[in-house]
């Protein structure tokens, strides 16, 4: 068994090097779950549970890793690596914190934009101890060059580095122990298949259902100390887009609105307006995601509508509808899209109390 090594918290380190210090994880890019102040970050170290047996949801997943982790433990080797897939706050860094505890061994934590020149993977690499769990965050934006490196380094626990230039370049193989990779990506698609076909575990993190956030609003208000009854869970898991980090930053604020405006009791009544100060309607619909709608409903009829159009309409950047607004609008089936462009469909008209116009004929 390897030796325990406290889970780092994923707080960049500014004195270290761009490829081998801790990165944060990354954000939600949403206001209604911004990323957080100092305070937030360590409350959100502290929600984190830290063992798969205190990891609410994603049963599937949990079930799988644990057979993996179990089985490592027993032959007394390195687990598999694993790769983790999944939009951002579903769990993913949590599950790479719990592979580390699980296996007792040290966690490394880099990400992909930190590695850009073969090079800064190898003296990453170079510097792991035997068992260590090496969290590689964001993997999908690893350079090219980095990731065929790092192919041999996963499969033959080596890596071939050339030193010098020209005439008097030399090839040198640097031997490493054993370590397990653990990468996250939002985009698993981006990865090169060699590179995917050299995880030995790899498992996609679902949207959480009402329910089971509702289990995590209430096991986090019991830490954070907050009194809260089951109506003012539900009112908080209903309005988090199906995801846990969004669920407790919308508490954070609703405690806060409880303890100021209210007797510090969250009840439906109080989360409901907490989060309608915060602009979050009961759907988890924000003031981005309602202005694109309400542009595409009474300006353009319903669309179709470009993408630019609609967002030079909501000013914001393109890359901010298409990445920000539009996969939560789609996946609640407010908004599709289509090779015309986006249109709003009947559900959206009926969310603003509207009445499409009569089809042409």
């Amino acid at each position: 068994m390897f030796p325990a090594a406290a889970p780092r918290d994923g707080t960049p380190d500014p004195g270290g090097s761009a490829a081998g210090r801790p990165v944060a994880p990354e954000p939600d890019q949403r206001p209604a779950a911004a990323p957080a102040d100092g305070e937030d970050r360590a409350t959100d170290a502290a929600l984190r549970p830290g063992d798969l047996d205190g990891f609410i949801g994603q049963e599937r997943v949990r079930e799988q890793l644990d057979l993996v982790l179990r089985a490592a433990r027993r032959r007394g080797a390195t687990a598999d690596h694993v790769l983790l897939s999944g939009a951002p706050g579903l769990g993913k860094t949590t599950l790479a914190m719990i592979i580390a505890a699980e296996m007792e061994a040290p966690l490394r934590v880099t990400s992909g934009p930190a590695i850009q020149h073969p090079g800064e993977l190898a003296a990453v690499l170079a510097s792991l101890t035997g068992g260590e769990i090496l969290f590689l965050d964001e993997i999908h934006r690893m350079s090219r060059p980095a990731e065929e490196m790092l192919y041999l380094a996963m499969e033959d626990f080596r890596v071939d580095v050339v030193v010098g230039t020209g005439l008097d370049a030399t090839a040198m193989t640097l031997d490493l122990p054993p370590f397990t990779l653990v990468g996250a990506t939002v985009r698993a698609g981006l990865l090169l298949p060699p590179l995917r076909d050299r995880f030995g575990f790899t498992a996609h993190m679902e949207f959480y259902e009402p329910h089971e956030l509702e289990r995590v609003v209430t096991r986090s208000a019991g830490l954070l100390d907050v009194e809260i009854d089951t109506d003012g869970a539900a009112e908080i898991a209903g309005r988090s887009r199906g995801t846990p980090r969004i669920a407790n930053r919308l508490l954070r604020r609703v405690r806060d609105y409880a303890q100021v405006t209210a007797d510090g009791v969250v009840t439906r009544e109080t989360a409901a307006a907490a989060l309608g100060l915060y602009e979050v309607d009961g759907r988890g619909l924000d003031r981005l995601d309602r202005a694109v709608l309400r542009v595409l409903l009474q300006l353009f009829g319903g669309g179709p509508v470009g993408l630019s159009t609609l967002a030079v309409a909501v000013g914001e950047e393109r890359e901010t509808v298409a990445e920000v607004a539009e996969p939560f609008l789609v996946r609640e089936g407010l908004l599709a899209r289509t090779p015309r462009g986006r249109i709003a469909t009947p559900a959206a008209w009926a969310h603003f109390g509207l009445v499409p116009p009569p089809a042409p004929a």
